[in-house]
């Protein structure tokens, strides 16, 4: 064979070149086939048991729910959907498994404000309140109100608000316990009020509402469906409400905010979240489901029993109202200088 018949055989750095530049291109074959695939729902989802965790005890609002929606997801999905109550530490044993779970969807936690509350109170959680998880949806959320013996004379919130000033630190203030919601609700209440009064924890809210009732105690943050008979009995009275609107069963009664308290705002709420990393078309997927959920006429009318507020919406609701509560906690945690029990 003639010389120039030959093909040379490219110099090393060409050979380098050329094994770098089709390693470049599978590369980008490998990140880019996902995201093609992310675009539409799996078909196949879900395709097993799916467990929505709940951090509480039975017989809660939030096991409720859950229960309720679980049954209503099965027969939407045609797949067993279980509830699994994983008691203990505010939330966050329950919290801690879903975040450590199989980030496929087939897990997901059903949880409550006390979500938003505990990384205030415990410097050190198992887990990231916002970055071990995706919010899938915000499901629910109930008024906080601000109510009062009625033998206090009180009859209003400036009334009751002057009284107090009046006697800094010398009125007690009642909560189920300590650093749980209400107590964080009224502690932010009197930073905002510039009021000074001590706090009675109690364990659970029957000894408070009963004290309160008593005129031991001159106030207290209640969760507005749990005490609601007492209040149209007259054995509460009520002043306002934290919401960013009025009840409807109350609609005589002004918000914080109406009062000039715009950052008195504070609801509890119930959301459900999924571990880290859950693939987006899998969240989309449940986001969508459990919207349609709130729309059924027989789960509104459950959460109107409990004293709930249908919410819904993209998970970025949840997300930014989880943002939200977890900075503003922390705040009002280390001026009030409150630490867990």
């Amino acid at each position: 064979m003639h010389p120039s018949m030959i093909e040379p055989k490219p110099a090393t750095s060409q050979r380098m070149f050329l094994q770098t530049a089709r390693l470049c291109l599978l590369g980008l074959w490998v990140a880019l086939a996902p995201m093609a695939w992310s675009q539409t729902p799996p078909a196949n989802f879900p395709n097993r048991t799916v467990t929505l965790v709940v951090p509480f005890s039975t017989g809660t609002s939030a096991d409720a729910m859950a229960r309720l929606l679980g049954s209503k997801l099965s027969e939407r999905w045609g797949v067993p959907v279980v509830t699994d109550n994983r008691v203990g530490a505010s939330g966050s044993i329950g919290a801690d498994a879903v975040a450590k779970s199989a980030a496929n969807g087939h897990t997901l936690l059903f949880t409550a404000t006390s979500h938003g509350t505990v990384p205030a109170l415990k410097a050190k959680l198992p887990f990231d309140p916002i970055k071990s998880f995706e919010p899938v949806a915000l499901m629910a959320t109930s008024a906080l109100a601000l109510v009062v013996p009625p033998q206090l004379g009180a009859k209003n919130f400036n009334e009751w608000l002057s009284l107090v000033k009046a006697k800094p630190g010398q009125l007690n203030y009642a909560s189920p316990g300590n650093g749980v919601v209400q107590h964080l609700a009224m502690a932010l209440l009197l930073q905002e009020t510039g009021a000074s009064m001590s706090h009675v924890p109690y364990k659970g809210a029957a000894g408070a509402m009963t004290d309160l009732m008593g005129g031991h105690v001159q106030a207290s943050i209640v969760a507005l469906q749990t005490t609601s008979s007492l209040i149209q009995s007259g054995q509460l009275q009520m002043l306002a409400v934290m919401s960013d609107e009025r009840s409807p069963v109350f609609s005589k009664v002004p918000t914080l905010k109406e009062l000039g308290y715009p950052n008195l705002v504070v609801d509890t709420w119930y959301g459900i979240f999924a571990p880290a990393g859950t693939p987006p078309e899998v969240v989309a997927k449940l986001n969508a489901d459990f919207n349609t959920l709130l729309q059924l006429p027989e789960v509104r009318e459950a959460m109107t029993k409990h004293g709930l507020s249908p919410a819904g919406g993209k998970p970025e609701r949840l997300g930014q109202l989880l943002s939200r509560e977890v900075t503003r906690w922390k705040q009002v945690v280390s001026t009030a200088h409150i630490q867990a029990d």
